[in-house]
């Protein structure tokens, strides 16, 4: 641990955790993560964005750490724009995968994220893209095999997220790893992938480990990086199934939860120090007096 505060290593989530819903971070947020850092810790993001959509909100914010980005299939040095690792999905073993998850439930609707600092994210017709996010429309099935790829995102016409998650890792999880990254967004990645893998690659190459880490997330996909942490922190407005793997639960992304629970390790480390001297006062005069009882007997 560092000696001003209790974690060498702040990893956190972007959408639903660092980034309010407007794509922003709050100023008292911004100032935590300030302190938290002035006072020894690092800060490391972990997206379920690939690098291409992660690196422009990185450099609205300054940012110029290491980010894991993709799940955890890239590590990206945001101050040198370049990426240091990539892990890429295995074409035929997705596209087997797709075949049996719509065996199960019927035909998917498709989008694609290609690996690379530039890869494209293909939006196949009918897929629903959240939010204003840069994407490349196809309507030929062999364009979405034509490069390597970091992901394949899949939408169902009826069936809602967790109920697709569930039926794509029953009929594919020995082939896929399925994650679901927020709403309409469920995921199928390398087999044995998760943001564990990436942060635990960044921390390595920061010196750090798993018991410095603290974590704050708010999807399901955030689970493996809880699991890896020392502690993990979910947002108020965090899916059920973090909120109940988490140690515990802060305000939500709107109301600086970060922030919160940053500001509070900070203020007891504080009291802290704070309190050392007068203990350490303390002693110093029961020392003292000890030693004038001692001269004062007969």
């Amino acid at each position: 641990m560092s000696a001003g505060f209790p974690f060498r290593l702040i990893a956190t989530d972007l959408d639903g955790t660092l980034l309010r819903s407007d794509g922003s971070v709050s100023q008292r947020t911004r100032e935590a993560l300030a302190a938290a850092t002035s006072a020894g810790a690092a800060h490391i993001v972990v997206t379920g964005r690939a690098a291409p959509w992660t690196r422009h909100i990185l450099d609205d914010l300054g940012y110029d750490g290491l980010a894991v980005c993709g799940q955890g299939a890239q590590v990206y040095d945001a101050r040198a724009h370049r990426l240091l690792t990539s892990v890429t999905l295995d074409r035929q073993l997705a596209g087997v995968a797709l075949a049996k998850i719509e065996a199960e439930v019927g035909p998917l609707y498709l989008a694609a994220s290609q690996d690379g600092l530039d890869g494209k994210v293909l939006v196949g017709p009918g897929y629903a893209v959240t939010g204003a996010l840069p994407a490349t429309p196809f309507t030929d099935a062999s364009d979405l095999w034509a490069a390597p790829l970091n992901k394949i995102y899949i939408q169902h016409p009826t069936l809602g997220d967790d109920e697709l998650v569930e039926a794509a890792r029953r009929a594919a999880g020995g082939f896929v790893t399925v994650a679901m990254a927020g709403k309409g967004i469920v995921e199928l990645l390398p087999l044995g992938l998760s943001k564990a893998t990436g942060l635990s690659l960044a921390a390595r190459r920061l010196g750090l480990k798993a018991a410095d880490t603290i974590a704050f997330g708010d999807m399901p996909n955030d689970v493996p990086m809880f699991a890896w942490s020392s502690r993990g922190v979910a947002m108020a407005n965090a899916h059920e199934e973090l909120r109940e793997v988490a140690d515990e639960v802060t305000a939500s992304n709107e109301e600086d939860g970060i922030a919160v629970v940053l500001e509070r390790l900070l203020g007891q480390r504080a009291a802290a120090e704070s309190a050392e001297p007068k203990r350490q006062r303390r002693a110093e005069d029961a020392r003292i007096e000890r030693a004038r009882a001692f001269q004062a007997r007969p």
